[in-house]
């Protein structure tokens, strides 16, 4: 698969492509990384192996109203700054615990659609710290969110960041166990029930990833 040549973002090598359906991906070099568990198979050895996700970037009009937004609802902390791109991270997560807010004035807004992400999720212990966020959001911010939706799996609320973005704060409990044994996860397409009806519909649409 084609891809750009390597450069350096906070002083991690990153190396980044697009997915056949035009989605802008990285692969990142990540220093100490090596403990993490790897996904290797015959013809990719434990050192070149994808230990985890390692962050998510945002596009927006403006990094401060979005960072307000990370810090003081999410507990993010801003840690390094470079042009008009800004890091922020979760506490001391090895993994998955990295936003880069980059702001680009005029950049066209999100669209649903191949190539694009519908929203990003962040979490919640529980249904009171997910209030707690709630209600923080709205005399913090003036932003309301959503009414708490079932998904089975989690209890969700979702609201439009002020960059345009599409959050949702998704609780921890039940968690994805509550169907099948955990050392099963992952194994068989698992449906909440709100879409269950239409798994015929769903499952011929999807595309085989092996």
């Amino acid at each position: 698969m084609p891809h750009e040549a390597p450069e350096k973002r906070f002083g991690e090598t990153v190396v980044a492509f697009k997915d056949p359906d035009g989605m802008r991906l990285a692969l990142v070099a990540m220093p100490g990384i090596e403990s993490e568990p790897a996904w290797t198979t015959g013809e990719i050895p434990a050192e070149h192996a994808i230990r985890g996700f390692h962050s998510a970037g945002l596009l927006v009009p403006e990094v401060a109203p979005t960072g307000a937004i990370l810090t003081d609802i999410f507990g993010f902390t801003e840690i390094a700054r470079e042009g008009t791109l800004v890091r922020y991270k979760a506490g001391d997560t090895a993994l998955g615990g990295i936003i880069d807010v980059r702001e680009a004035g005029g950049f066209l807004r999100g669209r649903p659609g191949a190539g694009t992400v519908h929203h990003i999720a962040f979490r919640a212990t529980n249904d009171a710290v997910q209030a707690e966020m709630v209600r923080k959001l709205a005399e913090n911010h003036g932003i309301r969110a959503t009414e708490q939706k079932d998904r089975d799996y989690f209890r969700a609320v979702y609201f439009r960041e002020p960059g345009g973005l599409l959050f949702e704060i998704a609780t921890d409990d039940p968690g994805f166990a509550v169907d099948e044994p955990a050392e099963s996860l992952g194994q068989a397409l698992k449906l909440p029930r709100f879409l269950e009806p239409n798994r015929e519909k769903i499952e011929a649409v999807l595309p085989k990833v092996a």
